[in-house]
């Protein structure tokens, strides 16, 4: 067996062979526009619900209820990855996202039961980011309070 040696420049030139070129207009675009979508859905449905009768704070829960629902459905239903494919980061308007990524992962490993499935591996990737939330607000929330005193 022998092995080839590749110098640093033909490997260079051979990966940027192998990969293809991303059209970034296009991709931003789409995330734009799905993104968009997806917050214009949101403020409809405020307007709605406010026009019902409800209140800003109510009519507020109510959106944020329904988008993180219908993401959920669209997760489970395999659809919300088909839309996040085109969109891409269109997709990680941070309600929607952050439920994708939590329902992900517990449909992926139900089949190893509630608790080591679905219960552990819900927190795979949302765990991170509610720990750095946390930190991050009682840290803010210390500063805010320091400067608050003098």
């Amino acid at each position: 067996m022998t092995v080839m040696e590749v110098s640093p420049k033909e490997y260079k030139r051979l990966s940027k062979k192998a990969s293809p070129g991303s059209p970034v207009l296009k991709d931003c675009a789409k995330a734009f526009l799905i993104g968009g979508t997806i917050c214009t859905l949101g403020e409809a449905l405020f307007q709605v619900v406010t026009t019902a009768g409800a209140e800003e704070k109510i009519a507020r829960l109510t959106v944020s209820v329904s988008l993180i629902l219908l993401a959920v459905i669209l997760t489970g239903l395999q659809v919300f990855d088909n839309i996040a494919k085109h969109a891409g980061a269109g997709t990680l308007v941070p309600i929607t996202g952050f439920a994708n990524a939590v329902v992900a992962p517990a449909i992926e490993f139900k089949s190893e039961g509630f608790v080591l499935g679905l219960g552990a591996k819900m927190f795979i990737i949302a765990g991170p980011v509610i720990v750095y939330g946390t930190v991050a607000s009682v840290i803010y929330g210390i500063i805010y309070w320091i400067t608050t005193l003098f």
